[in-house]
């Protein structure tokens, strides 16, 4: 496949290390610049995004002045049109519960979503979270792992 022209969702396990400084920054960072933008994300990507900077806060793992750029630089981001924004709508939470009600894997909630909506939008899962990337692959959505030093 060429990677110049896929097209990929990021959930927020692999949107949040673009923005704050993790083991897999690097790996997150340099697949991104390897795209053709703009690169998917869910309206609740952006509201688990949100819930994520508030807990750092919290939880004084970066400062209010810190979560706030980060915040003015996502919103930079998505206006400039490196995000495109997907919404989710009915038809994606009956495929969550779905996949749910089958309990041939793991999924939790809102994992599920993500998934429903690279399903329907035909995009490939771009994720960090380990037990997301074995639930697609149960699910057959296309997935890429990111994460432990290997791109998967």
């Amino acid at each position: 496949m060429n990677e110049a022209r896929a097209s990929y969702y990021l959930d927020t396990s692999a949107l949040l290390p673009y923005y704050r400084e993790e083991e897999i920054s690097p790996a997150i960072q340099d697949f991104l610049l390897s795209l053709r933008f703009p690169v998917c994300i869910s309206d609740l990507t952006a509201v688990e995004f949100a819930s994520a900077l508030s807990r750092w806060v919290r939880m004084k793992e970066i400062t209010e002045a810190q979560a706030n750029l980060v915040e003015n630089a996502f919103a930079e981001d998505t206006r400039s049109g490196l995000f495109r924004r997907l919404s989710i709508t009915t038809k994606h939470y009956l495929q969550a519960q779905k996949w749910i009600f089958s309990r041939k894997t793991a999924l939790r909630t809102l994992d599920a979503l993500h998934l429903a909506c690279c399903l329907m939008a035909e995009v490939e899962m771009v994720t960090c979270d380990e037990v997301l990337s074995y639930s697609a692959d149960a699910l057959e959505v296309a997935c890429r792992f990111i994460g432990n030093g290997k791109i998967k």
